[in-house]
């Protein structure tokens, strides 16, 4: 089998790939910085310091770093079956492996967000106060344009994970790239479709990290 027929068959798993990518980066991005939000959160209610949806957020963080994303994708995709009986569908594979990724992903860029948002001198908030912007201005206009510029190398790393990780999906048999390659690879017995996955994946973080560079570059004010 020449490479231009393994490059053609594994163009389906590369569009899964691509899809699976593009949707959790959508949905984990924004969903990353609510949870940061509550988990910076405090409600005192009695005068100490209660803070249940710290806790929640906190105890949601926790569990989505410290179990295995393989794990979770599973956990997602057989999970309505186990436990209420809802029959599952093939269809049901890529809204399942993208759920998994984004809520992982989101709690990884929620401790992301924390540490960029947490790394804000107080003053500034104190003189946005004092110039008379609303606390949704001071933060949106003033304070997050800073924490994106500092939190840009984390979230790179993070993004350049992501694709590297996508190919867990064949945990629930999602025929995305390297499931693909592992198909062609048992069907023709040769290690080239590994090897074509493998630059596709190489080519696609090298594309990620020169786009990520760039911006990372127009952010860079100071120079």
């Amino acid at each position: 089998m020449t490479i231009q027929n393994i490059i053609s068959q594994l163009g389906e798993g590369m569009l899964k790939t691509c899809l699976l990518f593009f949707s959790t980066l959508i949905i984990s991005l924004p969903l990353g910085l609510i949870i940061s939000f509550g988990r910076m959160s405090k409600w005192a209610p009695f005068g100490g310091k209660f803070k249940p949806l710290s806790l929640i957020t906190r105890l949601y963080i926790s569990i989505m770093r410290g179990t295995p994303l393989m794990l979770q994708i599973m956990v997602v995709y057989f999970g309505p079956y186990y436990l209420f009986g809802i029959k599952i569908s093939a269809s049901y594979q890529i809204y399942a492996a993208i759920i998994a990724f984004a809520i992982n992903y989101a709690a990884y860029f929620a401790e992301i967000y924390r540490g960029g948002i947490e790394s804000i001198a107080q003053g500034q908030y104190e003189a946005a106060h004092i110039l008379g912007f609303s606390k949704n201005q001071t933060f949106f206009r003033i304070i997050l344009p800073q924490v994106m510029k500092r939190i840009l190398p984390s979230v790179t790393n993070e993004v350049i994970t992501l694709v590297k990780d996508t190919s867990l999906a064949f945990v629930i048999a999602y025929a995305e790239m390297f499931t693909m390659a592992k198909r062609i690879a048992a069907k023709e017995t040769s290690m080239i479709p590994f090897v074509v996955a493998g630059v596709f994946y190489y080519v696609f973080n090298l594309i990620v990290a020169l786009v990520m560079n760039g911006i990372e570059k127009k952010m860079s004010y100071y120079k």
